[in-house]
């Protein structure tokens, strides 16, 4: 069964809540994509909503939006995610993730897009 970490951005108060979720809960965000909505229960966060911005998995490597499904692409990179080049035109070939979340996937980052009603401390169990 499929386990991640979940880093849920609060855009409003600026803090960032680690969630772990596992089993059925995990299944809610498998074959979903980056900058796709997903429902916020699977961390807590009843009645409300999450987009998923972005991941790594299991070897740490980033996931990238451009790519499609869930996996290894070499991609030549000038910048953004995945490679911070030393100089200007600087490019290099880099092993990423697509943009699909799969078993592979270790860590998920979202921020909350609708926080439904409730304080978002009090629902992820933030005090």
């Amino acid at each position: 069964m499929a386990e991640f970490t979940v880093a849920v951005a609060d855009p409003e108060s600026g803090r960032t809540y680690q969630v772990e979720v596992a089993d059925q809960d995990a299944t809610r965000f498998i074959g979903r994509s980056v900058g796709e909505e997903v429902e916020g229960g699977a961390v807590g966060l009843d009645g409300g909503t999450l987009e998923i911005t972005g991941g790594s998995d299991d070897a740490g490597r980033p996931m990238r939006g451009d790519v499609r499904g869930p996996n290894l692409k070499a991609v030549l990179l000038e910048g953004g995610t995945g490679y911070n080049p030393a100089r200007e035109g600087e490019r290099k070939r880099v092993t990423v993730r697509g943009a699909e979340v799969s078993e592979s996937t270790r860590q998920i980052n979202a921020r909350i897009a609708d926080a439904g009603s409730g304080s978002v401390d009090e629902l992820l169990g933030e005090e």
